[in-house]
């Protein structure tokens, strides 16, 4: 299992300090945030330029966008930029509140991810959907109408703890059961009292979590979605410690209670 980190920076002296220090601190790469790279969707040069060639740093690209034609230009956009500067998968978070929206509706989201997803294999990308609050994959019925209406397994899913108990689905677990052969990145969060909170500060249940992903052998990005406000460094060392320990076989032990 990969682990991975991600953060907003509020200023360009702490985005320095999150892409310099995260492999120091034990992280294999970075999942970046729109504002942490979009500047540079149009030079993507310039980007190398200033942060070096360690693909670490933009191993996941986060995007936030609707599916009407300007933004799905956006997305084809980011396809361009994260092939120059060797991403290997776009995180998708459709902003579009779920409110009124119809089964068909989400099919056709599906219908239109898939080919974008298609897209971007044609680029050696990955395009995961991040199902979120109040975005049309929320409940736990839209996650089975979208991905039966996936074509070709052209999109993978992005499991967030925290965005699953916010919209009400406590079973994570089952979540990631049932829907195994296509999530290809974890977003771990907690969450206390209505707000994120840094791992293991918050009241989300962890150890079945990561007895779950054991279970079915998940082997790809599991990543510390930092958005709790906290002290940059503190919440990457926090993070960092709280997946490590629990990815250990003998911790897994230890929470399961054997």
């Amino acid at each position: 299992m990969k682990l991975a980190f991600s953060k907003p920076t509020r200023h360009d002296s702490e985005q320095q300090a999150l892409f310099s220090d995260f492999r120091s601190v034990g992280y294999a790469g970075l999942q970046l945030k729109g504002d942490q790279y979009t500047a540079s969707l149009q030079h993507p040069e310039r980007f190398i330029e200033r942060w070096g060639t360690d693909r670490g740093i933009v191993s996941g690209l986060i995007m936030g966008g609707q599916l009407d034609e300007a933004g799905v230009a956006a997305l084809r956009q980011v396809f361009t930029f994260a092939h120059a500067v060797g991403s290997e998968r776009i995180i998708f978070c459709h902003t579009l509140s779920r409110q009124g929206l119809s089964n068909a509706d989400i099919t056709g989201f599906a219908t239109i991810l898939s080919e974008l997803g298609k897209e971007a294999r044609q680029y050696g990308l990955k395009l995961s959907l991040h199902h979120h609050y109040n975005q049309p994959v929320m409940h736990r019925p839209d996650f089975d109408v979208f991905f039966d209406a996936v074509a070709d397994h052209a999109v993978g899913l992005t499991v967030d703890t925290a965005h699953l108990v916010k919209s009400n689905i406590a079973d994570i677990s089952g979540v990631m059961r049932d829907f195994r052969h296509v999530i290809d990145n974890i977003h771990l969060k907690d969450f206390a009292d209505g707000e994120f909170k840094v791992l293991g500060q918050g009241r989300i249940n962890f150890a079945p979590v990561f007895a779950t992903l054991h279970e079915i052998g998940f082997e790809d990005w599991m990543c510390a979605d930092e958005e709790s406000g906290s002290d940059l460094r503190g919440a990457m060392d926090a993070c960092y410690q709280f997946m490590r320990s629990a990815v250990t076989p003998e911790r897994y032990s230890q929470q399961m209670g054997a």
